[in-house]
């Protein structure tokens, strides 16, 4: 068997479907930061568990250590603006973004999908990425919203009209 390489296994998981997040998350100084993320993944209904994971030499890794709480943003199907703006550092990254403050204090972008305030209780290490296992401790969803999905290194959406079955 020959065997892959990197480039070849890339193209090989881009045909998993999956769904964009933003992750906010203030600094020490409380600066608020965000990345966009399609890693996000839910783990446990009992005790309410999600994970998601980053780069370990990234900016953000000292904000989300254990402890820390951070906010995941399910992206709109219109949204990919905000997924690819996201996915570059910035100063000032919320310059020009609809946004406010959640009741956490944690910087919020308008109108996304659905809100996961979470709150890290183990950091594992995988490859050259940490897994963040985060415990959800609020949320907001708003069903009627359709979100915005990754495949194929493109966005796309979902059509959630029904279809009748014989």
């Amino acid at each position: 068997m020959t065997p892959f390489t990197s480039q070849e296994l890339r193209k090989g998981f881009s045909s998993f479907a999956t769904g964009v997040t933003v992750i906010t998350r203030l600094d020490d100084e409380n600066n608020p930061h965000g990345i966009t993320i399609s890693s996000f993944n839910t783990v446990s209904l009992e005790l309410p568990l999600i994970l998601w994971s980053l780069k370990k030499h990234s900016r953000l890794m000292p904000w989300v250590e254990l402890g820390k709480i951070h906010l995941i943003h399910v992206l709109e199907h219109s949204q990919e603006h905000l997924a690819m703006h996201f996915t570059t550092v910035k100063i000032d990254q919320f310059n020009g973004i609809s946004h406010k403050l959640a009741a956490s204090g944690l910087t919020q972008t308008n109108d996304c999908v659905a809100y996961y305030e979470c709150e890290t209780v183990c950091v594992h290490i995988g490859g050259n990425h940490n897994i963040i296992v985060a415990k959800v401790i609020n949320l907001k969803n708003h069903l009627e919203r359709e979100p915005l999905i990754f495949a194929r290194s493109k966005f796309l959406g979902l059509d959630f009209t029904e279809t009748k079955t014989s």
